[in-house]
């Protein structure tokens, strides 16, 4: 008898032949398709969350997304996200300025009114809880070939003894040579002119000009209206003696690319008002510049683009929070702009060779201990890959006591194609301090973000291998580094590559937030311009997938240093450490002022207490998160504690 399939037979091989004729024509989108599929399963699968950790999309309504290049977390919990004209050009000249505050417990957004240009500012955390942000934008960049009307710097020279000069805004300044005219663009003080005496005799040698610095440019558009060579410039609108001690010295005036510019602005952002509020301007213009807290509660800025695009010549200035104002330190030490610059246990100020873009390739780059006080500066020796620490992150290890620093990654001067993979590590404590290579990352990194965690391990994740993702060259990694072994462990894999204008900030509740990503282009053949990312992830780690947490129910909210405060918990027997963490104000892969201070403490029944340290310098003024972790180094929520001045 002849064997006929049945009709539900003929059905399931009419199906699997077409499977299979649909796998041969798209083979590759069924294996990508099912490969996603179970990919998604295992990294949401229990077992793999309590090893790994996992990622997640923050949920950002689309009123509120903006370009993130800075972030700050507040002592109110929430966090400040700044965007300024957030690298784009039409924002700028809108004047579209752009700042969200964000509150992770209640996931609510709120736009802040964002008085100037703050891309590229500085920021760090004050005392009183408020955030000083610094500089900005005036000028964005002009490209070589975009740039139409011949210009550059003009050096205002006065002679006059007895009293400054300030020239306004479209001052006209004319070769005696050349006799071509440039216009300045900005109003600028000359100060005075200083008297040299001879110091043996007293007699009077001569007058130091005063000198003002100015961007001008030419009147009319054309290549015809540069100069080569340097010449001396009559200053237009002067009569008198002003005519005579009063003059301009230029260089090359072309149509070269010209740097962004930057500016004098400062302000304090206040969590409680939820506002920006201006103070005393900086002495100079700083576009790129970095803030770092000094021992007294002061704060130092460092760096920069000044109005004319240039590296601020090393003219560093001092903020005091309680005239606000500025004064200039009275020394000159130059920096590349971003400098990774921290405050020391000593009072003294270590300086990774850490920095993000802008500078001469041999001024500034050494790493070393600068005592502000003398100016003297002890360069520290071993850096490998010394030529590839821009776009490098350098992070100081808990606990902060034992001042261990930690450079990660980084690239080559510029846009640069080199990128390291060394993790450089430091211990300031000993006698002759050298740096010596840690564990490596799997590949050449610049622009990793790294961020300490609760229970001391540090999360590094993101930066791409080439400048700015050229190529396709994100590394979608993350790795959690012990620096008690001195070992990466690979972790959930973020789902967006982050590289240039990229950071993270620990959340209050143990988790981490990572922003922003400026990539070149957005296709690997490098055709297609990049797109700003505005996604936020939220990296939850491996220990907010165990069973419990320790918890902190009551205690004080303010404790001096060297006191002591009492916090009630029903988890006191199981609790293992405290420590102090001073909230992040990140950009450009630059934090100086995460910390993690281990405290001491003492368990009873009820409760632990801790103690703060003595040391100033070590624990600024101002506001942290406490955290305790118990006996499987899970930690509890942090617990917001003042330490006043």
């Amino acid at each position: 008898m002849k064997y006929r399939p049945s009709r539900r037979t003929r059905r399931l091989a009419i199906s699997t032949a077409v499977v299979l004729a649909l796998a041969g024509a798209n083979g590759p989108w069924l294996y990508r398709f099912s490969t996603e599929r179970y990919h998604e399963y295992t990294i949401n699968k229990p077992e793999y969350k309590a090893a790994n950790g996992h990622w997640d999309f923050l949920d950002v309504p689309s009123e509120h997304r903006i370009n993130t290049i800075h972030a700050a977390l507040l002592h109110t919990g929430k966090v400040l996200l700044v965007a300024g004209s957030g690298n784009n050009q039409k924002n700028f000249d809108a004047k579209s300025f752009r700042s969200v505050l964000w509150d992770p417990k209640t996931n609510v957004f709120k736009d802040i009114h964002t008085p100037e240009d703050l891309f590229c500012a500085g920021h760090t955390q004050l005392p009183d809880g408020k955030l000083l942000i610094a500089g900005g934008t005036k000028r964005y960049e002009k490209l070589q070939g975009d740039v139409t009307k011949a210009g550059g710097l003009m050096i205002v020279h006065n002679e006059n003894p007895d009293k400054p000069v300030t020239l306004p805004a479209g001052t006209r300044f004319t070769g005696k040579e050349n006799g071509r005219t440039f216009v300045s663009k900005d109003p600028v003080l000359v100060e005075k002119a200083t008297k040299v005496f001879d110091e043996e005799t007293g007699a009077f040698l001569r007058n130091d000009p005063g000198l003002g610095r100015i961007y001008v440019e030419a009147q009319k558009s054309g290549k015809e209206y540069e100069t080569g060579t340097e010449d001396n410039y009559r200053v237009a609108g002067l009569s008198g003696s002003d005519a005579r001690n009063v003059y301009g010295i230029a260089q090359k005036l072309a149509l070269d690319k010209k740097d962004f510019q930057g500016i004098r602005e400062a302000f304090e952002f206040d969590p409680v008002a939820e506002e920006y509020i201006p103070v005393d301007p900086m002495n100079e213009a700083r576009w790129y510049p970095t803030l770092t807290t000094l021992e007294d509660g002061k704060v130092l800025a460092l760096s920069g683009l000044d109005e004319i695009g240039q590296i601020v010549p090393g003219k560093d200035e001092v903020y005091d929070p309680e005239t606000k104002e500025w004064e200039y330190t009275g020394i000159v030490r130059k920096f590349p702009t971003y400098p990774a610059v921290f405050l020391l246990n000593d009072g003294k100020l270590f300086y990774s060779g850490s920095n993000a873009g802008y500078g001469p390739a041999d001024v500034g780059r050494d790493p070393g201990v600068w005592d502000l006080s003398t100016n003297t500066f002890e360069k520290i020796p071993g850096l490998s890959d010394p030529d590839q620490m821009e776009t490098s992150a350098t992070v100081r290890l808990p606990p902060a006591q034992d001042e261990k620093f930690m450079v990660i990654g980084g690239g080559g001067v510029g846009e640069s194609e080199k990128s390291s993979e060394k993790s450089r590590l430091v211990d300031l404590q000993e006698k002759d301090p050298a740096f010596t290579d840690g564990a490596s990352l799997s590949e050449g990194t610049r622009y990793p973000s790294a961020s300490l965690l609760p229970d001391d391990s540090l999360l590094v994740t993101g930066g791409s291998s080439d400048y700015r993702g050229r190529s396709g060259s994100n590394v979608l990694q993350a790795r959690l580094y012990d620096a008690k072994t001195d070992t990466y462990q690979r972790v959930a894999d973020p789902a967006v590559g982050r590289n240039y204008h990229s950071g993270s900030v620990l959340l209050p509740d143990g988790r981490v937030m990572i922003f922003g990503s400026d990539s070149l282009f957005s296709d690997k053949a490098n055709t297609r311009p990049g797109v700003f990312e505005q996604r936020i992830e939220i990296y939850t780690p491996p220990y907010l997938y165990r069973d419990s947490r320790p918890e902190l129910t009551a205690g004080p909210q303010r404790i001096e240093r060297g006191g002591t405060g009492l916090f009630t918990t029903q988890h006191a027997s199981s609790i293992t450490s405290a420590k102090l963490m001073r909230p992040s104000a990140v950009t450009h892969v630059t934090d100086t002022d995460q910390r993690s201070i281990a405290l001491e403490l003492e368990k009873s029944a009820d409760g632990i207490t801790v103690t703060v340290p003595e040391n100033r310098a070590l624990v600024p003024a101002g506001w942290y998160m406490l955290f305790v972790t118990d006996d499987q180094g899970t930690p509890s929520e942090g617990m917001w504690v003042e330490v006043p001045e």
